[in-house]
């Protein structure tokens, strides 16, 4: 269900103090300066899909910026900006772009940014956790604050994905919905490499064949818990030096790749197993992990939840709500996990919806417990 923040039946006195809540509440903490002496009513109208928040913004013109003080808030989050209309001013990482409408942007939130728009605007955000891009933090610094024409090229075809998923987010399916989006995350990773150059060759044809192969091998056989790099080699008539070698092209060892394929395969399945009747234990072995406990330590290292709290509350909101930290003890602790706290409060802006005179709150959601530069950056 959207929820519709709006301060269209506000005072224009009154609009000032409320738009900064709206938009310190619906992205990150952030210093709002409306430079209009009578501010002009201002939305945003919002869907979850999964991990992804999306935003369709309207208002007047402003200055929003992620100063170090508020920084101090330890959040981990990215901003994709699709303007649709206005054109704004994006600073961060020593760099300035203009952004005209059908380009879009990213923002850090662990770094200081400013945004500047100086007419009336429209834009559609997509807000998610750091953990969810797959990139290298080198190449997402390199490419913030930086202006992807949505007009050619592959940036285009991002666009364009991302301006559909928003349409179709109201209707979508839970289930369905995190996927799309976590297919959307995708595409942005895929393009930023592309601009980065990853996707050139980085070694001889044949080395980049054979890794190729070695990976669609590694992949047919991920539910062996034999698996193993000398086994790999032999399969493949070649040293284990050799194959560690061809694994440094993806900046990984074998074994950390395997651990991370074998992990985003249990974190799809828990997500279906109740339907399915798996239990937690069954997933883990369909995936190669012998020990339950070794599963759920290596679980919860690379996404901050344990395998259990992901089966039951799935990721469906943008991890503001932590769960408990286990000192209440007792029988919800053994046999479901750290539960999770209240789902945010309402606040004091003016929400509609559509179907509903009310903000509809959204299912408590796992939150990281540290921000890794990528779900996968440890073994």
């Amino acid at each position: 269900m959207s929820v519709v923040l709006s301060t269209a039946s506000l005072s224009a006195a009154d609009r000032r103090e409320r738009w900064h809540h709206a938009v310190s509440r619906t992205f990150i903490p952030l210093d709002v300066q409306l430079l209009e002496d009578d501010p002009s009513p201002g939305t945003i109208v919002s869907n979850q899909l999964g991990s992804l928040r999306i935003s369709q913004v309207q208002a007047g013109p402003q200055t929003v910026t992620r100063s170090s003080r508020l920084i101090r808030d330890g959040k981990q989050h990215l901003i994709l900006t699709l303007q649709q209309r206005g054109s704004a001013i994006k600073e961060q990482d020593g760099r300035q772009a203009r952004i005209g409408p059908g380009d879009f942007s990213l923002s850090d939130s662990s770094r200081q940014f400013r945004k500047t728009v100086g007419s009336d605007f429209a834009f559609t955000s997509f807000h998610f956790p750091r953990t969810e891009l797959h990139v290298r933090d080198e190449d997402l610094r390199a490419v913030t604050a930086t202006a992807f024409s949505g007009h050619e090229g592959s940036a285009a075809l991002v666009a364009t994905y991302f301006a559909r998923l928003a349409r179709e987010a109201p209707g979508l399916d839970a289930f369905v919905g995190r996927q799309f989006a976590a297919a959307a995350l995708d595409l942005l990773a895929l393009l930023i490499n592309e601009r980065r150059g990853h996707l050139a060759s980085q070694a001889p044809e044949p080395a980049a064949a054979t890794l190729v192969r070695v990976k669609d091998y590694i992949l047919r056989h991920l539910s062996d818990p034999g698996l193993s790099p000398p086994d790999i080699a032999a399969a493949h008539f070649m040293s284990v030096r050799y194959l560690h070698k061809l694994f440094q092209l993806e900046g990984a060892t074998v074994g950390e790749w395997i651990r991370t394929q074998r992990l985003e395969r249990c974190r799809r399945d828990l997500l279906r197993s109740p339907a399915l009747g798996y239990g937690v234990a069954a997933v883990a072995r369909r995936w190669g992990f012998v020990s339950p406990s070794h599963f759920s330590r290596a679980f919860r290292a690379a996404y901050g939840v344990t395998p259990r709290e992901w089966q039951t509350y799935g990721l469906s909101g943008d991890g503001r709500n932590g769960a408990h930290d286990g000192r209440n003890g007792g029988e919800d602790r053994r046999n479901a996990g750290e539960r999770e706290g209240t789902p945010p409060q309402t606040g004091s802006l003016h929400r509609s919806s559509p179907t509903s005179p009310t903000m509809g709150a959204s299912c408590p959601t796992p939150r990281p417990v540290r921000p890794p530069s990528s779900p996968h950056s440890r073994p």
